[in-house]
């Protein structure tokens, strides 16, 4: 999850070099440089074959945490990541702008797994207690990653024209701390149980995370829950969507991550130094004020992250989302009116980039925004100390979104396998809100 933040914002520094080492590039191999349109279109590539690699990424999670397991799969992706981390940064010394866009492609795509698998492993590690928590660590880590990138990128740590690619490649050194310690880790109890049927593990894992409490309600549990899965069918993705038993729980998971990218916080960490030149910071500032935004989002996940279990999930996104669509109703105003106190109202609200809209490209944003807390407020039940198999049955009929009280029998409750997830027919989106596809 940090890698991902960090990937995310670390092209926004660098933007002019990269740009010119490009031009320099071309200029050497056939004698002219490149105009600005195909300048621009070529760091634009460079920015988002991430989130392409991101979807290629998020299409064979199945089969790797099928194969080797939700621990497993991460630490077998490392791999990836040092190969990117090589093509970044010897991109300079070979003259090759091509390793900079295909290293970029390779770690999207280690972002694409890594997205989908590191919630998946820590729903299935943690006590339904402190699932919410543990359910918003990804985000904490995201923002870190982020802030990691602003602060490096500062002009006197690694923001010379010089260390670019050092900076692109720095993601080798936190990956390297996770492939020494991860393996340490027991496996998912869940997949160990349920996709493996090897008790003798599953008890070991459970011992391991849970200390001294009591785990035979968990395995009994898990042990229905597998008795449930051995009479049914697999479950491709095109049957999930079709499945009208399932269909407000995938409307449900689709209506808040499509959400979350479409607010606008992605595209903010790609192009937040011309975000900011728009709205009139000065140009020696903006570096500082961008690492000020950094720090904002990781005090904004670590509030959730204890305050969350308190309040609980759906309170949280309605209010998350209708603050991030006044934020970006704010923006506009900001931009249209262009008053001076405004500019700096605008670094506190700023979601997005200007683009061909120009200030009201926010007002976008903030309907999106605006929709998806309606969205979660009308369909979404609570799912605050809830186990896997009672958000189940909250899901049971199409209906039981708008109430939920009547709960089927554990007897009654069917269970799918999906793609070797072994995932529940009605399953938890319990996770799916902390982190997005890049």
């Amino acid at each position: 999850s940090m890698l991902y933040g960090y990937n995310l914002a670390v092209v926004n520094s660098p933007a002019a070099y990269i740009k010119n080492f490009y031009n320099q590039t071309v200029l050497t191999r056939n004698g002219t440089g490149l105009s600005g349109e195909t300048l621009t279109l070529m760091y634009s590539l460079t920015v988002s074959v991430f989130a392409i690699g991101g979807l290629l990424g998020s299409f064979i999670v199945g089969m790797l945490v099928t194969r080797f397991g939700r621990k497993g799969t991460i630490v077998k992706t490392t791999i990836l990541v040092f190969i990117a981390g090589c093509l970044m940064g010897f991109s300079r010394i070979c003259g090759s702008p091509e390793m900079v866009i295909f290293g970029r492609f390779i770690t999207g795509i280690h972002s694409g797994i890594s997205l989908s698998v590191v919630p998946m492993y820590l729903g299935e590690i943690a006590p339904k207690n402190l699932r919410g928590f543990l359910g918003l660590v990804p985000s904490i880590f995201i923002g870190t990653g982020v802030f990691a990138a602003q602060i490096l990128g500062l002009h006197e740590l690694l923001g010379k024209e010089e260390y670019w690619p050092l900076f692109l490649s720095v993601v080798v050194v936190p990956t390297f701390i996770q492939l020494l310690l991860l393996p340490w880790f027991p496996e998912s109890p869940r997949y160990l149980l349920i996709e493996k049927n090897n008790i003798h593990a599953t008890i070991t894992a459970l011992k391991w995370y849970r200390a001294k409490c009591d785990i035979q309600a968990e395995i009994e549990e898990m042990q229905e829950e597998q008795r449930s899965l051995l009479s049914v069918e697999t479950l491709s993705v095109w049957n999930l969507l079709l499945d009208e038993s399932v269909r407000w729980q995938v409307l449900s998971v689709m209506v808040i991550n499509i959400g979350m990218q479409l607010s606008g916080i992605d595209a903010i960490w790609f192009y937040t130094n011309d975000i900011f030149e728009n709205a009139g910071i000065p140009a020696p500032e903006i570096q500082y004020t961008t690492a000020g935004t950094g720090i904002i989002e990781i005090i904004a996940g670590l509030i959730g992250c204890f305050t969350i279990e308190k309040l609980g999930r759906r309170h949280l996104m309605i209010g998350g989302f209708t603050m991030m669509g006044v934020c970006s109703a704010g923006i506009t105003l900001a931009l249209v009116l262009q008053l001076l106190f405004m500019r700096y109202i605008s670094v506190c609200c700023v979601v997005g980039i200007i683009m061909s809209a120009g200030a009201y490209c926010y007002l976008v944003f903030a309907t999106v925004c605006f929709s998806v807390a309606v969205y979660v407020y009308i369909v979404i039940p609570e799912t605050k100390n809830k186990t896997f198999m009672e958000i189940s049955r909250m899901f049971t009929k199409k209906d039981s979104i708008l109430e939920t009280q009547g709960l089927l029998h554990v007897d009654q409750l069917k269970l799918k396998k999906m793609n070797g997830y072994g995932g529940l027919e009605h399953a938890s989106i319990e996770f799916d809100s902390s982190s997005s596809v890049p």
